[in-house]
């Protein structure tokens, strides 16, 4: 049933719609509050009165029934509890028989979403900084194929620019075709800041950079060959990261893929006289809306990341008719696509507003920023790793006869990672500690997995459970059904607010309130219905933390 539908279908408001008034609704913080809650603040300005008045009316007003037990105005809030034998079993037949699709639904059915997502540099290692924005993009692409979106995750590789150049350039003077196939990455990190290093003195080495991407962009057929060996190493590379994160895109349609595309786009700019000359560089003027000029090409008529992200928008929305196409990337980009955004607008694209920065905050050292250029990154790959093998170690030492140790060991170690990247609100700045993200104490990943590990270990020690007639339910078991009951609308929050982290959040909670009620309640009693109403709850939390990890890319184990 759905609650807060059904509680405002009984609210009679004139010039609030029901949709309106279940919107209002929420669940309170305090369950002593009740289990529902209409802020009646939010009705002041339409029924002109104060919420304390208003919610007294309403209470007054409203008759209770076999679903809703008692209503009670307090401090401007309409608190509702409900008849917990019906939510009982409500809320355990619909998980129960829902499985994998239990908070799923068809908002999005017939919508397409396009999420830009991890999109890693050519030539750059895979470092903990592309962490955030790979497992924040996933977790997105998996949440809105949830709600029934179609999905689109491109990975938009940056594969052109004047750092092209600049590698051609320490390629030539530093290193060797044999040298960069055997050394792979490796090699082409280091002289990559070999560059950067002999620049800071012999600053006509970005001259001839600039040259050489200049080559690549007019199709040299040398620069290119380089340009595609560097690429083909890169990828391979990388790919064995998003085979550990179990990551896949369905393109990767990069920034050289638009080079024949940005032509119309300068093109259109000019015809409907967007584009200005300063200093010999075509740029469109925002002043009139408090940024920086927009760069669109060079001097000396090269792109920029303005044009090819330009040319990637009307290309998606041609080729894909998005309903939103979604850029995960770093806060320290908001200027960057505010300004690109708006020059689409300028374009007269009615569909810019359907264009969404989801930015997230930046990952540091202990020690300070990464930088590529100075060679200060820590390698996510070896993050990984470093944790799976944490938990292969503590497995061994904890229950050495699992079976799977491996398979174990590498789903809780990656787990451990991912789930560090969400556990918080994604805006947030993250300093990188080993000591942090390889804990498997606290609100992680591992006491997640734990969780779900348990609830099977539960129905294999006692079966399957039958149907059952609801009992009167306790506070420890009723707080376990009122956290399953609110998957399906942290589901939807976190499609809306682009906020996976509301999912890891729950998930915690979820594991937490699972975890109190089978220390306080006795599964396997001599009570049959009360032992199958119990052992249905553990299955329905199964299902739904394991609904919940998948949402967020994290696999469960069956046993740690």
């Amino acid at each position: 049933m759905d609650y807060k539908s059904y509680i405002a279908g009984k609210i009679n408001i004139e010039g609030v719609c029901t949709e309106q008034l279940a919107d209002f609704i929420e669940v309170p913080a305090n369950p002593d509050m009740g289990d529902f809650a209409l802020p009646c603040f939010k009705l002041s300005k339409i029924l002109r009165s104060s919420p304390i008045n208003i919610a007294v009316n309403l209470a007054n007003d409203f008759s209770c029934d076999e679903v809703i037990s008692s209503v009670e105005a307090v401090n401007g809030y309409l608190n509702f509890k409900i008849n917990r034998v019906g939510f009982t079993e409500n809320t355990i037949n619909e998980i129960l028989s829902l499985g994998s699709n239990y908070g799923s639904s068809n908002i999005g059915e017939g919508k397409t979403i396009c999420i830009d997502y991890s999109s890693i540099n050519i030539a750059k290692p895979f470092h903990i900084g592309h962490l955030s924005t790979t497992v924040i993009g996933r977790a997105l692409c998996k949440i809105y194929r949830f709600l029934g979106y179609k999905v689109v995750g491109i990975n938009h590789l940056g594969d052109y620019g004047t750092q092209f150049g600049k590698l051609i350039v320490a390629y030539k003077n530093w290193s060797s075709e044999k040298a960069v196939l055997e050394g792979r990455l490796k090699e082409l990190t280091r002289i990559y800041v070999k560059f950067h290093e002999e620049a800071k003195n012999h600053p006509e080495l970005d001259d001839e950079a600039r040259r050489y991407f200049k080559l690549i962009e007019d199709g040299d057929k040398e620069s290119n060959k380089l340009f595609e060996m560097f690429k083909k190493i890169t990828l391979e590379e990388v790919d064995k990261i998003y085979k550990l994160l179990n990551v896949e895109f369905d393109s990767y349609a990069g920034e050289s893929f638009y080079n024949d595309k940005m032509g119309v786009i300068v093109e259109e700019l000019n015809q409907k006289g967007l584009i200005k000359t300063s200093d010999g560089a075509s740029i469109v003027d925002l002043s009139e809306y408090d940024m920086p000029p927009c760069l669109i090409l060079k001097s000396d008529g090269s792109t920029l990341y303005a044009t090819r992200d330009i040319a990637a928008a009307v290309y998606r929305k041609n080729t894909y008719d998005f309903y939103k196409c979604l850029y995960v990337v770093a806060y320290q980009q908001n200027l960057h696509f505010k300004q690109f955004f708006k020059v689409v607008e300028l374009m007269g694209k009615d569909w810019a507003k359907e264009l969404v920065h989801v930015a997230y905050g930046m990952v540091s050292l202990e020690s300070g920023s990464m930088s590529t250029r100075a060679g200060n990154v820590v390698l996510l790959e070896d993050v990984i790793n470093k944790t799976i093998e944490k938990a292969y170690s503590v497995i061994e030492s904890k229950n050495p006869d699992l079976k799977d140790k491996e398979k174990t060991a590498r789903a809780v170690g990656t787990g451990a990672v991912i789930f560090g990247a969400l556990c918080n609100n994604k805006i947030k700045d993250i300093v990188f500690s080993y000591d942090r993200v390889l804990s498997f104490e606290g609100e992680t990943c591992p006491y997640v997995q734990y969780t779900v590990a348990r609830c099977n270990s539960v129905l294999n020690k006692n079966g399957e459970p039958c149907s059952f007639t609801a009992p009167k339910v306790n506070d420890d078991e009723f707080a376990v059904l009122t956290e399953l009951a609110k998957f399906k609308e942290v589901v939807k929050s976190a499609g809306e607010k682009y906020e996976p982290s509301l999912v890891t959040r729950y998930a915690l909670d979820l594991a937490s309130a699972f975890n109190k009620f089978y220390f306080s309640c006795k599964i396997a009693c001599e009570d049959e219905n009360l032992k199958n109403f119990r052992l249905s709850i553990a299955k329905a939390v199964k299902i739904t933390l394991t609904n919940a990890l998948n949402l967020l890319g994290i696999q469960v184990v069956e046993e740690m």
